[in-house]
């Protein structure tokens, strides 16, 4: 979900009854509320595992409408742990086709987080449909620690080829890239993977964790590479993000 506030034209008018959770709504024991706008069809309901299709609109308790996949006309899909806590709790109580009414508090929300929506927020939520995980990708067998023929730089970063690209342009700290990559922690978790979501991932390079901006201005299009990238290179105890050395499997698709 966006946490960007708007005012544009178009935005969808606040439900009557987004000041306060009103009597006919169903609180849990997190002190998450919600009402059954319209039901559902069959009994399943996904896990906080599962892939989600939803749509929603979600407005603060004065009634500003500060993010919807409604006015942008395109459902939102994610895995249901990846987002705030009151959707994750949430979307576990519907069934495909349901749509409910959210009174998420604060702390099952972005708990006061800078540049987020604050308070109490209030989600329409319709759940489109809903899947099981795509399996993770096995961690390598070298995952654990830097291998002896691992190339290093100064800054600590290792890597080692894993296949030869094509040509000899590489991509510099602004240039924008097209990667698929995997990501694992040293103990063989996978944290993220853009083969496992099935779309390549595009960014500009110098907008990623440092050792993704000096790392892939070693490697040419086609080629693929794994790295070793230290803590402070990576997201250096940065809280909610993997810890530790972390290890990317990488293959430059296309540089911009």
């Amino acid at each position: 979900m966006a946490e960007s506030r708007s005012n544009a034209p178009g935005a969808i008018p606040a439900p009557p009854d987004v000041g306060a959770v009103p009597a006919d709504a169903t609180v849990t024991a997190t002190g998450l509320a919600s009402r059954v706008l319209s039901p559902g069809e069959g009994t399943e309901k996904p896990t906080a595992e599962s892939l989600v299709l939803v749509h929603y609109t979600g407005w603060t308790t004065d009634g500003e409408m500060f993010d919807s996949s409604v006015v942008r006309g395109e459902p939102a899909d994610f895995p249901l742990n990846r987002v705030i806590l009151g959707w994750t709790e949430g979307l576990q109580l519907m069934v495909a086709g349901e749509k409910r009414r959210f009174w998420i508090p604060s702390a099952l929300a972005y708990g006061g987080r800078p540049g987020a929506p604050q308070g109490m927020l209030v989600f329409d939520v319709e759940l489109l449909d809903f899947k099981a995980p795509t399996p993770p990708i096995p961690a390598p067998p070298d995952v654990a620690a830097v291998p002896g023929d691992a190339t290093r730089t100064p800054s600590g970063l290792a890597s080692r080829r894993l296949s030869a690209g094509t040509g000899t342009e590489k991509p510099v700290a602004s240039s924008m890239v097209q990667v698929h990559y995997t990501g694992w922690t040293t103990d063989g978790k996978m944290f993220d993977s853009s083969v496992v979501r099935g779309e390549p991932a595009e960014f500009p390079l110098n907008q990623v964790i440092p050792g993704w901006t000096e790392g892939l201005q070693l490697m040419v299009v086609g080629e693929k590479r794994r790295f070793w990238i230290p803590s402070k290179l990576a997201y250096d105890g940065q809280p909610g993000a993997p810890a530790g050395m972390l290890v990317f499997d990488v293959e430059l698709l296309g540089v911009k």
